[in-house]
This record gives structure tokens, sequence and C-alpha cells, in this order.
């Protein structure tokens, strides 16, 4: 009797977990089945590192475990590195892929071509970290560090320049010297001697100063104090800083075209920027000829621009060094400018003043003819709101992620238009040598 309890009650276990069992494997076919009707769940970003990507200055990309862009900054679209929801430069990508594959965070530098510019030389210099962003996502980080690799160039150069520049008066100072103590019984000699050497320092005192100005141009926000400037005040005051010194050479400098123009910027750089040109006109002139100084209101294809054209009927410029001229310590003919106390900076300052207003700096020459460098400013509206603008977009952060729909392929905005042979600044160079004779 218990024998035939202990049957039924072992047949009734087996039933129940084959049962068992059998419902099991029903439940996994059904939730397979399920699971594969719905459609597959999409990558999100995990919740706040959206609007911490927002506030970082580095250009975000975020990729999918597929390598497509789930998200991008605008500013990694402006550089190029997205290209219809891909990530296009193929050494970031396949960094991206390792850090997906063991989650270790990686650093690269490269040197990216510009977008559409085959023919250029110019380079951009990135540098990428990539990183693990939860379990199916990466993120890369991209500094654009082309300006940081151009303004250490630039200093390096500097320096290098101005411990040559300086070395040569001190250099001449200590001679100078030397040869007082030893002519100290010749009073001819002492005075000829302490006459060069007044020379020497009034030629370091100038660079020194210039060095300082030049300085002032390239680290201060100078439209920080920006007004309104009136082009006849500043004409005004150029002529009046180079009078003695063109009366002593009997060298005319006569002012005409465009009365009561005005430009919007920092006045005491845009006097100093325009007091170089005519000091380089009076210079680089013969004694008894004139120097013209005349402004006017053009139109261009960007906007009205006032133009400050300064002539002269000096030696020239050969056209192998027009491309040259605006580097530091450049100079056509050095011994000339030894001679007047030519730096070499000048032209320099007058190069970053008109950037930093949103404007430039032409020459025209030709040799035996003279020169005109002609100072090209926006006119004050436009140039009032352009500075706003790019101080807003300074002060400004990186920005919101974009998905690749928000940014459909356009032109690319660094297209460059070629200036040359602008009519507009063909006709200030004739306003400018009308007051000529």
């Amino acid at each position: 009797m218990n024998a035939a309890v202990a049957a039924v009650a072992a047949i009734a276990g087996v039933c129940t977990g084959v049962v068992a069992m059998l419902a099991f494997r029903l439940s996994e076919r059904e939730r397979g089945r399920s699971s594969r009707g719905a459609p597959p769940a999409e990558p999100t970003l995990p919740p706040g590192v959206d609007t911490v990507l927002s506030v970082l200055r580095s250009s975000a990309v975020v990729l999918d475990e597929s390598d497509t862009v789930l998200k991008a900054s605008s500013a990694a679209y402006a550089l190029g590195l997205v290209r219809g929801g891909r990530l296009a430069v193929e050494p970031m990508l396949k960094m991206a892929r390792d850090t997906r594959r063991d989650g270790e965070i990686r650093q690269l530098e490269l040197d990216l071509p510009r977008r559409n510019r085959p023919g250029r030389a110019d380079l951009l210099a990135v540098s990428a970290r990539s990183a693990p962003l939860g379990a199916r996502l990466v993120l890369l980080l991209v500094e654009d560090l082309t300006e940081a690799r151009r303004i250490e160039a630039v200093r390096r150069d500097f320096v290098a320049n101005v411990s040559h520049e300086l070395k040569t008066p001190a250099g001449a100072l200590s001679l100078l010297s030397e040869a007082v103590l030893d002519a100290a019984d010749d009073p001819e000699a002492v005075t000829r001697f302490a006459g060069r050497m007044q020379n020497e320092a009034t030629r370091l005192t100038n660079l020194i100063q210039e060095l300082i100005d030049l300085s002032r141009v390239q680290d201060n926000d100078m439209l920080s104090q920006a007004e309104l400037v009136s082009v006849d005040e500043l004409v005004t005051e150029a002529i009046d800083r180079c009078r003695q010194q063109a009366d002593g050479r009997q060298i005319t400098i006569a002012s005409g075209g465009t009365a009561d123009l005005s430009v919007w910027g920092n006045r005491g750089q845009l006097a100093a920027a325009l007091g170089n040109l005519v000091e380089n006109a009076v210079n680089y002139s013969p004694p008894h000829t004139r120097v013209a100084i005349a402004g006017s209101l053009v139109t261009s294809g960007g906007g009205d621009l006032v133009e400050i054209a300064v002539t002269d009927q000096g030696i020239g410029i050969p056209e192998t060094d027009r491309e040259r001229i605006f580097e530091r310590f450049y100079r056509v003919d050095p011994a000339r400018s030894r001679a007047t106390g030519g730096t070499g900076l000048g032209l320099a300052i007058v190069k970053h003043v008109a950037a930093s207003h949103g404007g430039e700096v032409l020459v025209w020459s030709a040799e035996g003819q003279g020169s005109t460098f002609t100072l090209r400013l926006p006119e004050p509206g436009s140039a009032r709101e352009r500075h706003l603008a790019v101080r807003r977009d300074r002060d400004g952060l990186g920005g919101t992620l974009h998905e690749p729909a928000e940014f459909p392929e356009q032109a690319d905005a660094d297209t460059e238009v070629d200036g040359q042979g602008d009519p507009q600044s063909t006709r200030t160079n004739e306003t400018a040598r009308e007051v000529l004779p």
C-alpha cells in the first residue's frame, strides 16, 4: 500500500516537472517573439550629460555603438568633423572604436586639412580625447589648437628678433662708452662719440616704446573703450606728429578728401596707426616732395567703408618686398631704416590695429614713383555691431548639442574672395593723389 502511494506521488512529481518545463519553454518562446517584433531601443544620452557638454568650450561628438553620430556641438560641424551624420576623421573614429572596445580613455593630436581648401597649405591643429559614455556610447572632445600654435610660433620669432634688435644699440652704446673713456683728453672726440651715443639711446628708446605699443595692440581689447572718432581729428594729429620732421626736410604734408567722416574704435590706437603711416611716408620721401592724406567713404559688397589713404612721392617698394613689409622687424632698406631711426615695427602695429577694428591695410607702390597705404575701416554703425557680436561670441560657451539632421550639408563658409584690384580702393588712391601736384 505504501509502495503504491509512493509510486503515484513519484509519477505526479514527474508530470508536474514536465508541465513546468514546457510552460517555461513556451514562455521563453513567446518572449523572444515579442522582442523580435518590437523595434530596438534608441540610444540616448545619460541624464544631465547634454547639459554638461553644452557648457564646454571643446567641440563635443557623441557616437553610438554603430559609429553613428548621435549628437554633436555646432563647433564640431563648423570644423568639418561631422558630415552626413558620420565622424569624418578616420583617426578619431579608430580611437573611438578602441575606447568602446576596452573602455580606456585615449588622446591624440592631429593636423587636419581645412574643408574645401585642397590648394591651401594651412592646417587645422586639433587635440582629441575619447572616453566611454555609459555602456554603449563614446564621447569625443576636440580642442582647436591652431591659433595657440600660431601664437606660440609668433612669440618664438618675436623673442628671437627682439633679442637681436636690442643687442645692436646696446652693443653700440657699450663700444661708444669705451671710446669716450679712451678719448677723455680729446674734447672733440668726446663730443662726437657722445652725439652718437645719444642717437643710439634714442633708437633704443623708440624700439622699446614700439615694443610696448605692439604688446598693447596684440594683448588688449582695444575696443573695450571704443568711441566715435573724427577722421579729420586723426589726420590733424598725425600731421602735427610729423610736422617738425617734415619741415626739416622741406616736405609738405597736405590733406584732402571727404570731410566730416567718423570711425568707431580706440582713438589712441587709431591715431598711432595713422601716425605711423604718415611718419613712414615722410621718412622714405626725398626732400622737396609732398605727402598727401585723404579720407573717403566707399561702398563694397560687405557694406560701407571709411578709407584713409597716405600717399608719398618716395622711392617706392619693390614687388618682392610688398608681401613682407607688415612683418615685425622687416625692413625694405635696413641701412636707410637705421639712418631714420626705423625699428621695423610701425607697419606691424598698423596691421594689428586695422585687424582689431574689423578692417585692413592695403598697399600700392611703384619703384621710383612712390607708395600709397590705405587704412580701410568699417563705417561706425556696422563696426559697433560687429564688435558687440564678437564680444558675445567670445564670452559665450560651447553651445547646445545638435543632431545631424539639424546641420544639412551646405557650402563651406570659409570660402575666400580675392580682394585684389578693388575699384573702390583704386578710387581712394586717386583721391589721395589729387592732393599731390
